[in-house]
């Protein structure tokens, strides 16, 4: 038996609960794993809360990092021993689990497990989001909202290794000190400045290419206004809240512009695109260009807790779980 965090019911974070859980053998192209280190994401809060409705009961979380305890038949580049980590397997707040051997990435000298599971799926994240969804090039102005926040302050230390000016939006002074302290040319404290109105005085009236939106909906519209013609709106998550439903004459009228809802398991779906996007992750970490910053700590058993205090906004960069 191993320790889990689960939830049988959808709600806050009060629904979480450490219970045992029977963790088998491997089978073929699996393999068992012991986490060392587990990582938190707002996407876990979506599958909670039932905004992404789960069969239940569910073990929570989707990202982790650890030793390989075991492999099963046909596993023939992972052994026991070996560190490795993944993203994208929900049920990742436990002691150990059994995964397909496919979706994990064996972790490089120079990388620890506790940066692997405070980066993979955020950093991944920026990769897909700055190199694939709107490929950007030295020189560009970009908008991202939230920059304080795990994926944001990787965000704005990468772009600003690819040459690119980067506008950061986050809700407090201290926030937007540490998304300038991390890579960000201009920063906005949204709670008391209008963010429209001071992307345009910073682009002179044009606007940006792309904004880069993981707020959702308290941020929605002020976004499509800060777009100049024919730009693109990337809306990756939902920090405030999912964007209501929309009248898509509204991009017409803004500028014949572009929107999309992307997300990381499209971008990753294929071994060859995980293993290349995380072999770039770790690279540009092990380049000392980004930083990953682990700011929160919590025992799994503190899930709520760690839940609790994503969800009010008082974490910034990355938070883990141990077990």
């Amino acid at each position: 038996m191993a320790k889990a965090i689960r939830f049988h019911k959808a709600g806050g974070p009060e629904v979480l609960q450490l219970d045992d859980v029977q963790v088998g053998d491997p089978g073929q192209g699996q393999v068992r794993i012991k986490h060392t280190a587990i990582g938190v994401n707002f996407v876990d809060t979506y599958q909670r809360s039932g905004l992404y409705p789960m069969p239940l009961p569910q073990v929570a979380g989707n990202e982790g990092a650890g030793v390989v305890e075991a492999v099963g038949a046909g596993v023939t580049d992972l052994k026991a021993g070996d560190r490795v980590t993944y993203t994208g397997l929900i049920g990742s707040y436990c002691e150990s689990r059994v995964v397909p051997a496919d979706r994990l990435v064996k972790l490089p000298q120079g990388i620890t497990e506790e940066q692997a599971a405070s980066m993979l799926l955020k950093g991944l994240t920026v990769h897909y989001l700055i190199f694939s969804t709107f490929a950007v090039k030295p020189g560009d102005t970009v908008l991202w909202h939230a920059a304080a926040g795990g994926v944001g302050l990787i965000a704005c230390q990468w772009l600003k290794a690819l040459g690119v000016h980067t506008i950061a939006t986050a809700g407090s002074d201290e926030k937007t000190a540490l998304a300038k302290a991390h890579g960000a040319e201009h920063v906005i404290n949204y709670s008391k400045e209008n963010f429209v109105e001071k992307v345009k005085a910073i682009t002179g009236g044009k606007g940006v290419p792309v904004v880069y939106d993981g707020v959702g909906k308290a941020t929605w519209e002020g976004s499509l206004d800060c777009l100049r013609p024919r730009g693109l709106m990337v809306t990756f998550g939902n920090a405030s809240g999912a964007v209501p439903p929309v009248n898509l004459g509204i991009l017409s009228a803004k500028g014949s512009l572009y929107v999309t809802r992307p997300t990381l398991a499209t971008y990753i779906a294929s071994r060859a695109e995980l293993v290349e996007r995380s072999t770039a992750l770790f690279e540009v970490v092990k380049s000392g260009k980004v930083k990953i910053e682990t700011t929160g700590r919590y025992k799994l058993a503190d899930a709520a807790q760690a839940h609790r205090d994503l969800e009010s906004r008082k974490t910034t960069g990355s938070v883990i779980l141990t077990p």
